[in-house]
Protein backbone atom coordinates (compact mmCIF):
# COMPACT_ATOMS: atom_id res chain seq x y z
CA UNK A 1 0.00 0.00 0.00
CA UNK A 2 2.79 2.61 0.89
CA UNK A 3 4.70 1.13 -1.88
CA UNK A 4 1.74 2.22 -4.55
CA UNK A 5 1.27 5.40 -3.29
CA UNK A 6 5.05 6.37 -3.23
CA UNK A 7 5.13 5.55 -6.95
CA UNK A 8 1.66 7.43 -7.94
CA UNK A 9 3.69 10.56 -6.02
CA UNK A 10 7.19 9.72 -8.29
CA UNK A 11 4.43 9.66 -11.58
CA UNK A 12 3.46 12.91 -10.62
CA UNK A 13 6.47 14.81 -9.83
CA UNK A 14 8.00 13.19 -13.44
CA UNK A 15 4.90 15.06 -15.43
CA UNK A 16 4.88 18.10 -13.36
CA UNK A 17 8.28 18.65 -12.39
CA UNK A 18 10.38 20.74 -15.07
CA UNK A 19 12.56 18.27 -16.90
CA UNK A 20 15.06 21.31 -16.60
CA UNK A 21 14.84 20.36 -12.91
CA UNK A 22 15.56 16.30 -13.05
CA UNK A 23 18.46 16.62 -15.63
CA UNK A 24 19.75 20.38 -16.01
CA UNK A 25 22.47 19.68 -18.19
CA UNK A 26 21.12 17.47 -20.77
CA UNK A 27 18.29 19.75 -21.86
CA UNK A 28 20.29 22.78 -21.48
CA UNK A 29 22.72 21.58 -23.65
CA UNK A 30 19.97 20.56 -26.29
CA UNK A 31 18.05 23.70 -26.33
CA UNK A 32 17.37 26.56 -24.02
CA UNK A 33 14.12 26.91 -24.94
CA UNK A 34 12.82 23.93 -23.35
CA UNK A 35 10.55 24.07 -20.78
CA UNK A 36 10.68 21.04 -19.13
CA UNK A 37 6.76 19.99 -19.90
CA UNK A 38 6.50 16.95 -22.75
CA UNK A 39 3.34 19.04 -24.26
CA UNK A 40 5.09 22.67 -23.96
CA UNK A 41 8.11 21.10 -25.67
CA UNK A 42 6.95 19.12 -27.96
CA UNK A 43 5.60 22.15 -29.83
CA UNK A 44 8.52 24.21 -29.18
CA UNK A 45 10.81 21.45 -30.68
CA UNK A 46 8.25 20.49 -33.59
CA UNK A 47 8.43 24.27 -33.98
CA UNK A 48 11.40 24.57 -35.66
CA UNK A 49 11.71 21.60 -37.93
CA UNK A 50 10.13 22.92 -41.29
CA UNK A 51 9.39 21.32 -44.38
CA UNK A 52 9.04 23.54 -47.76
CA UNK A 53 7.06 21.99 -50.53
CA UNK A 54 7.36 24.20 -53.63
CA UNK A 55 4.48 24.87 -55.43
CA UNK A 56 6.10 27.46 -58.46
CA UNK A 57 3.20 28.92 -61.01
CA UNK A 58 4.42 31.02 -63.64
CA UNK A 59 1.86 33.81 -64.35
CA UNK A 60 2.57 33.39 -68.20
CA UNK A 61 2.79 31.13 -70.53
CA UNK A 62 5.48 31.20 -73.16
CA UNK A 63 3.92 31.84 -76.76
CA UNK A 64 5.01 30.79 -80.11
CA UNK A 65 7.00 33.18 -82.39
CA UNK A 66 5.84 31.81 -85.64
CA UNK A 67 2.31 31.69 -84.40
CA UNK A 68 2.71 35.15 -84.38
CA UNK A 69 4.74 35.83 -87.27
CA UNK A 70 2.39 33.73 -89.18
CA UNK A 71 -1.02 35.44 -88.09
CA UNK A 72 0.88 38.70 -88.88
CA UNK A 73 1.61 37.66 -92.18
CA UNK A 74 -2.43 36.77 -92.92
CA UNK A 75 -3.74 39.66 -91.19
CA UNK A 76 -1.15 42.84 -90.05
CA UNK A 77 -1.80 43.26 -86.10
CA UNK A 78 -3.12 40.08 -85.60
CA UNK A 79 0.15 38.81 -84.23
CA UNK A 80 0.70 42.26 -81.75
CA UNK A 81 -2.45 41.34 -80.73
CA UNK A 82 -1.64 37.98 -79.79
CA UNK A 83 1.37 39.21 -77.94
CA UNK A 84 -0.03 41.75 -76.22
CA UNK A 85 0.70 44.53 -77.52
CA UNK A 86 -3.05 46.18 -78.27
CA UNK A 87 -1.74 49.44 -79.53
CA UNK A 88 1.15 48.18 -82.26
CA UNK A 89 -2.01 45.62 -83.32
CA UNK A 90 -4.50 48.64 -83.77
CA UNK A 91 -1.63 50.54 -85.84
CA UNK A 92 -1.02 48.44 -88.07
CA UNK A 93 -4.72 47.13 -88.74
CA UNK A 94 -5.61 50.88 -89.15
CA UNK A 95 -2.47 51.07 -91.59
CA UNK A 96 -3.57 47.96 -93.82
CA UNK A 97 -7.51 48.82 -93.43
CA UNK A 98 -6.22 52.50 -95.16
CA UNK A 99 -4.00 51.24 -98.06
CA UNK A 100 -6.51 48.45 -99.04
CA UNK A 101 -9.42 51.73 -98.82
CA UNK A 102 -6.92 53.68 -101.25
CA UNK A 103 -5.90 51.03 -103.65
CA UNK A 104 -9.35 50.29 -104.60
CA UNK A 105 -10.70 53.71 -104.32
CA UNK A 106 -7.78 55.04 -107.03
CA UNK A 107 -7.70 51.67 -108.90
CA UNK A 108 -11.76 52.35 -109.27
CA UNK A 109 -11.10 55.87 -110.77
CA UNK A 110 -8.75 54.76 -113.01
CA UNK A 111 -11.20 52.54 -114.05
CA UNK A 112 -13.93 54.93 -114.35
CA UNK A 113 -11.47 57.55 -115.95
CA UNK A 114 -9.97 55.19 -118.87
CA UNK A 115 -13.47 53.99 -119.64
CA UNK A 116 -14.65 57.93 -119.97
CA UNK A 117 -11.17 58.60 -122.43
CA UNK A 118 -11.72 55.54 -124.25
CA UNK A 119 -15.56 56.35 -124.85
CA UNK A 120 -14.49 59.89 -125.81
CA UNK A 121 -12.07 58.48 -128.47
CA UNK A 122 -14.41 56.36 -130.03
CA UNK A 123 -16.66 58.95 -130.33
CA UNK A 124 -13.78 61.90 -131.83
CA UNK A 125 -11.11 59.96 -133.05
CA UNK A 126 -11.24 58.11 -136.32
CA UNK A 127 -8.56 56.25 -137.97
CA UNK A 128 -9.69 57.13 -141.47
CA UNK A 129 -9.51 60.57 -141.10
CA UNK A 130 -6.16 60.24 -139.71
CA UNK A 131 -5.01 57.84 -142.80
CA UNK A 132 -6.44 60.25 -145.16
CA UNK A 133 -4.51 62.99 -143.91
CA UNK A 134 -1.47 60.86 -143.87
CA UNK A 135 -1.88 60.03 -147.29
CA UNK A 136 -2.93 63.99 -148.53
CA UNK A 137 1.02 65.01 -146.86
CA UNK A 138 3.08 62.24 -147.52
CA UNK A 139 5.27 64.94 -149.66
CA UNK A 140 5.37 67.23 -146.48
CA UNK A 141 6.52 64.38 -144.13
CA UNK A 142 8.89 62.60 -146.29
CA UNK A 143 9.04 63.91 -149.99
CA UNK A 144 10.99 59.96 -150.43
CA UNK A 145 7.32 58.25 -150.50
CA UNK A 146 5.23 57.81 -152.80
CA UNK A 147 1.86 57.21 -152.04
CA UNK A 148 0.47 55.79 -154.78
CA UNK A 149 2.56 52.81 -153.68
CA UNK A 150 0.53 51.59 -150.60
CA UNK A 151 -3.52 50.83 -150.80
CA UNK A 152 -4.31 51.61 -147.42
CA UNK A 153 -8.24 52.21 -148.31
CA UNK A 154 -10.23 48.83 -149.60
CA UNK A 155 -12.50 48.92 -151.93
CA UNK A 156 -15.71 49.19 -149.35
CA UNK A 157 -13.87 52.64 -147.90
CA UNK A 158 -12.70 50.77 -144.70
CA UNK A 159 -8.72 50.69 -143.79
CA UNK A 160 -6.36 48.51 -144.93
CA UNK A 161 -4.54 48.05 -141.11
CA UNK A 162 -1.31 46.47 -142.69
CA UNK A 163 -0.97 48.79 -145.60
CA UNK A 164 -1.39 51.46 -143.21
CA UNK A 165 1.58 50.26 -140.82
CA UNK A 166 3.87 49.93 -143.75
CA UNK A 167 3.29 53.66 -145.00
CA UNK A 168 3.84 54.24 -141.51
CA UNK A 169 6.70 52.44 -140.76
CA UNK A 170 8.29 53.86 -143.98
CA UNK A 171 7.64 57.87 -143.64
CA UNK A 172 9.64 57.22 -140.66
CA UNK A 173 10.60 60.78 -139.83
CA UNK A 174 7.90 61.97 -137.28
CA UNK A 175 5.84 58.69 -137.52
CA UNK A 176 8.02 56.55 -134.99
CA UNK A 177 4.92 54.42 -133.98
CA UNK A 178 2.33 51.86 -135.93
CA UNK A 179 -1.07 52.39 -135.37
CA UNK A 180 -3.04 49.21 -133.32
CA UNK A 181 -6.28 47.88 -134.13
CA UNK A 182 -9.31 49.52 -131.88
CA UNK A 183 -10.03 48.14 -128.91
CA UNK A 184 -5.98 47.66 -128.05
CA UNK A 185 -4.72 49.27 -124.56
CA UNK A 186 -2.08 50.51 -126.88
CA UNK A 187 -4.45 52.05 -129.16
CA UNK A 188 -6.09 54.49 -127.17
CA UNK A 189 -2.68 55.50 -125.32
CA UNK A 190 -1.27 56.22 -128.85
CA UNK A 191 -3.40 58.60 -130.60
CA UNK A 192 -3.40 61.10 -127.30
CA UNK A 193 0.09 60.54 -126.71
CA UNK A 194 2.18 61.01 -130.17
CA UNK A 195 1.89 64.01 -132.22
CA UNK A 196 1.68 62.11 -135.84
CA UNK A 197 -2.40 60.85 -134.93
CA UNK A 198 -3.42 64.52 -134.23
CA UNK A 199 -5.37 64.62 -136.69
CA UNK A 200 -6.75 61.96 -136.51
CA UNK A 201 -9.75 64.15 -134.16
CA UNK A 202 -12.31 65.54 -135.72
CA UNK A 203 -11.62 69.21 -135.29
CA UNK A 204 -8.65 68.85 -136.54
CA UNK A 205 -7.60 71.08 -139.65
CA UNK A 206 -7.19 68.52 -142.42
CA UNK A 207 -5.59 71.43 -144.72
CA UNK A 208 -2.80 71.76 -142.07
CA UNK A 209 0.66 70.21 -143.80
CA UNK A 210 2.61 69.59 -140.34
CA UNK A 211 0.95 66.97 -138.27
CA UNK A 212 2.90 68.52 -135.09
CA UNK A 213 0.08 71.20 -134.69
CA UNK A 214 -2.27 70.29 -131.83
CA UNK A 215 -5.87 70.36 -131.31
CA UNK A 216 -7.54 71.01 -128.23
CA UNK A 217 -8.81 67.80 -128.09
CA UNK A 218 -5.73 66.01 -127.98
CA UNK A 219 -4.21 67.65 -125.69
CA UNK A 220 -7.95 67.32 -123.43
CA UNK A 221 -7.43 63.71 -123.96
CA UNK A 222 -4.08 63.54 -123.02
CA UNK A 223 -4.83 64.78 -119.46
CA UNK A 224 -7.38 62.72 -119.16
CA UNK A 225 -5.25 59.95 -120.00
CA UNK A 226 -2.39 61.25 -117.42
CA UNK A 227 -5.34 61.51 -114.47
CA UNK A 228 -6.19 57.73 -115.43
CA UNK A 229 -2.64 56.62 -115.13
CA UNK A 230 -2.01 58.73 -111.54
CA UNK A 231 -5.12 57.24 -110.21
CA UNK A 232 -3.74 53.65 -111.71
CA UNK A 233 -0.21 55.15 -109.79
CA UNK A 234 -1.09 55.96 -106.82
CA UNK A 235 -3.47 52.58 -106.46
CA UNK A 236 -0.48 50.14 -107.30
CA UNK A 237 1.13 52.35 -104.50
CA UNK A 238 -1.42 51.28 -102.37
CA UNK A 239 -1.28 47.86 -102.93
CA UNK A 240 2.55 47.70 -103.13
CA UNK A 241 2.21 49.50 -99.13
CA UNK A 242 -0.07 46.58 -98.41
CA UNK A 243 2.44 43.83 -99.12
CA UNK A 244 5.28 46.16 -97.07
CA UNK A 245 2.47 46.69 -94.41
CA UNK A 246 2.79 42.54 -94.07
CA UNK A 247 6.04 42.31 -93.54
CA UNK A 248 7.04 44.76 -91.17
CA UNK A 249 3.45 43.22 -89.05
CA UNK A 250 4.94 39.72 -89.50
CA UNK A 251 8.51 40.86 -88.32
CA UNK A 252 7.59 42.78 -85.45
CA UNK A 253 5.01 40.23 -84.20
CA UNK A 254 8.05 37.91 -83.70
CA UNK A 255 9.87 40.57 -81.74
CA UNK A 256 6.77 41.11 -80.23
CA UNK A 257 6.37 37.67 -78.89
CA UNK A 258 9.95 37.01 -78.22
CA UNK A 259 9.53 40.38 -75.83
CA UNK A 260 6.38 38.68 -74.33
CA UNK A 261 8.02 35.60 -73.19
CA UNK A 262 10.97 37.90 -71.75
CA UNK A 263 8.72 40.07 -69.75
CA UNK A 264 7.76 39.26 -66.76
CA UNK A 265 7.89 36.20 -64.84
CA UNK A 266 5.99 35.76 -61.52
CA UNK A 267 6.98 32.17 -59.58
CA UNK A 268 4.89 31.85 -56.48
CA UNK A 269 6.15 29.70 -53.62
CA UNK A 270 4.41 27.95 -51.06
CA UNK A 271 6.71 27.08 -47.87
CA UNK A 272 5.36 24.70 -45.78
CA UNK A 273 5.93 24.37 -42.01
CA UNK A 274 5.22 21.57 -39.90
CA UNK A 275 3.87 22.06 -36.35
CA UNK A 276 2.92 20.11 -33.77
CA UNK A 277 -0.78 21.93 -34.78
CA UNK A 278 -0.67 20.65 -38.58
CA UNK A 279 0.89 21.99 -41.73
CA UNK A 280 0.70 25.72 -42.36
CA UNK A 281 1.05 27.24 -45.91
CA UNK A 282 2.75 30.53 -46.02
CA UNK A 283 2.97 32.03 -49.63
CA UNK A 284 5.98 33.70 -50.87
CA UNK A 285 5.90 35.56 -54.52
CA UNK A 286 9.21 35.99 -56.81
CA UNK A 287 9.33 38.25 -58.75
CA UNK A 288 11.54 38.56 -61.73
CA UNK A 289 12.06 40.89 -65.19
CA UNK A 290 14.19 40.02 -67.94
CA UNK A 291 15.45 42.67 -70.80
Amino acid sequence: MKLNFFMSILLLAFFFIPLTQLFPQKIEARNKLLSGNLILDSKLVLTNYEVQPNLNLQSKEKKSRWLGGAMSLILPGAGEFYAGDYLKAAIFVVVEAAAITTALVYTNKGDSKTQDFQHYADQHWSVKRYAQWTLDHTQYINPDVNPQNYHVFNGDGSVNWSELNRLESDLGDGYSHMLPTPGQQQYYELIGKYPQFSHGWDTSNQNDTDFHILTDQFLWYAHQRGLANDYYTTGNTAIIFIYVNHFLSTLDAVWSVDKYNDSIAMNIRMNGINTANGIQLIPTINLSYNF
